[in-house]
């Protein structure tokens, strides 16, 4: 395995992403993951983004520019994370999930799998729109 890989952009632009050593996902040049956050080996963290401590992120995850995960968070398989969104404390979002550009996750609040937050929402566990299949609100608060 690589320790570095290079992503060219239709702009142009090339990334160099590293390898991260708890768990090998690829951190962007200019991300900053914690030591002791968990990032899956198919996981990609692009610049700007920030990772805090103790955060989980399963296979298949995207952590886009300027997203921030915070302490705890745990992230399942193949959940993209907008632009500059957040995920608060100890959320826990779902497989299959997509946090729209800006979104906010409170700290606590559980969202099930699938589940398609809007740019600029936030999910506090409060009802709201329905977030997915069946599902009466936006997460439910621990």
């Amino acid at each position: 395995m690589k320790k570095y890989e290079v992503l060219d952009h239709d702009d142009g632009r090339s990334v160099r992403y590293r390898r991260h050593d708890n768990g090998g996902g690829l951190v962007a040049t200019g991300a900053t993951v914690d030591e002791r956050a968990y990032l899956a080996q198919s996981v990609w963290v692009d610049p700007g983004a920030v990772i805090a401590s103790g955060a989980h992120v399963s296979s298949g995850g995207w952590i886009e520019p300027g997203a921030r995960i915070d302490t705890g968070a745990r992230i399942a398989s193949n959940v993209r994370i907008g632009a500059g969104a957040h995920v608060g404390d100890h959320a826990r979002i779902g497989s299959r999930s997509r946090i729209g550009a800006q979104a906010t996750v409170a700290p606590g609040v559980i969202l099930p799998p699938d589940t398609d937050l809007p740019d600029g929402q936030v999910a506090d566990g409060r009802a709201s729109a329905p977030a997915g299949p069946g599902s009466p609100r936006y997460g439910t608060a621990a």
